[in-house]
């Protein structure tokens, strides 16, 4: 017997009231950026990154098991 799904609530970007993708910033004339920027983008990046994988482990289930699996006879057979 399959249990009833609840109602999946919105994630990500768009969600919060963002838009998934916001405009270009400008750059500065020169093309130098500073590495506060650089770090705050990357940040960004692998939160929606870390996002994107957790929805595909969600949706597929089976693929997700059998990449844990693999993962961990990697590390098993991995010597030091």
């Amino acid at each position: 017997m399959k249990k009833a799904r609840a109602p999946r609530e919105p994630e990500g970007p768009a969600a919060r009231g963002k838009p998934a993708r916001p405009e270009r910033m400008e750059k500065p004339e020169d093309g130098s950026e500073s590495s506060e920027d650089r770090r705050r983008r990357r940040a960004q990046f692998l939160r929606e990154l870390n996002e994107a994988k957790e929805l595909r482990d969600r949706v597929q289930p089976r693929r997700a098991r059998a990449a844990r699996m693999r993962q961990q006879m990697r590390m098993r057979t991995f010597r030091w």
